[in-house]
């Protein structure tokens, strides 16, 4: 039996990302006809069709969504591959994938990747944004090698969770609101404040920590990036609860204050990853640098 072309497959990622097959002719430097024959061969090989034919645009059936969907996973992986070979080709150690998501703070990832560099030159990090749940699947499923996952998750056969960090949280709220220090439940509540979006981990933090005063307030608007909330605070439009480690710039800035709360309120995390293999060389190295960062 033949094996799936990953040169078709790419002409099909290419013909559903870009509208046209004249786009992705263009795109792909290759010549019209190829890209039907690519198709052509694709839906011979698959026995469905890949495309609603008798259409200007390039539209897709269920069966070639499908196989863009999985086809973008296996090009990834062969560019995984032939990355691999040639960082080994020329001594380096390998390739680890770590999963981060969007509360994770930035001011840590580029000394992280500083450190890494100047101890461990042949390591190269890939850094994916994705959520701790999916971060937990994709450690399990093995397309993960670490993940920065909200803690506690719930246990995933074969994945180990080790604490890592217990960040602080404050509120972040425009300085003309001559806010109180502490922030509380109450006093916020009755102000306009912006949450992470609902299943994340932060807008549990954030919900658990009105319900213990008895409050339950709705937000003025929810957002999955911390900068995006930061923002807002210093448009004058809204505060935010965020890890101290996103505002710790700001404390002195004219236009927002930096607030603690009360009762305190803190962000815990894990660095999650998988039992089996044991870590190998290059993984171990960056098991490492993040201890470094753990608190």
């Amino acid at each position: 039996m033949r094996n799936l072309n990953l040169d078709h497959v790419q002409t099909l990622v290419a013909i559903a990302d870009l509208g046209t097959f004249a786009a992705a002719a263009q795109a792909l430097h290759l010549a019209p006809p190829t890209i039907s024959l690519h198709v052509k061969e694709l839906e011979a090989r698959m026995q469905a069709a890949l495309f609603v034919r008798g259409r200007r645009q390039a539209d897709l059936t269920p069966a070639g969504r499908a196989l863009v969907q999985e086809g973008r996973k296996l090009l990834s992986a062969s560019d995984e591959l032939i990355d691999l070979v040639r960082r080994r080709a020329a001594g380096g150690q390998g390739l680890v994938r770590v999963g981060v998501s969007a509360g994770v703070g930035v001011r840590w990832l580029p000394r992280m990747l500083d450190a890494l560099g100047r101890r461990n030159p042949g390591v190269e990090l890939k850094l994916e944004g994705v959520g701790s749940a999916e971060a937990m699947s994709r450690l399990h499923a093995g397309t993960l090698d670490i993940g920065l996952v909200a803690s506690p998750q719930p246990a995933v056969a074969g994945v180990v969770q080790t604490p890592w960090r217990n960040d602080a949280m404050v509120a972040l709220v425009p300085a003309a609101w001559e806010a109180p220090d502490p922030v509380t439940p109450d006093w916020l509540a009755t102000r306009r404040w912006a949450a992470f979006a609902p299943g994340t981990q932060m807008h549990g933090l954030i919900a658990a920590w009105f319900g213990q005063a008895g409050l339950n307030p709705r937000p003025f608007l929810t957002l999955s990036h911390p900068g995006a909330l930061t923002h807002l605070a210093l448009a004058n439009q809204s505060a935010a609860i965020l890890p101290l480690e996103e505002v710790e710039d700001l404390q002195r800035a004219p236009d927002v204050h930096v607030r603690s709360l009360f009762p305190p309120l803190m962000r815990p995390m894990a660095v999650a990853y998988r039992r089996s293999p044991p870590p190998g060389e290059a993984m171990a190295a960056v098991l490492g640098v993040l201890a470094q960062f753990g608190s």
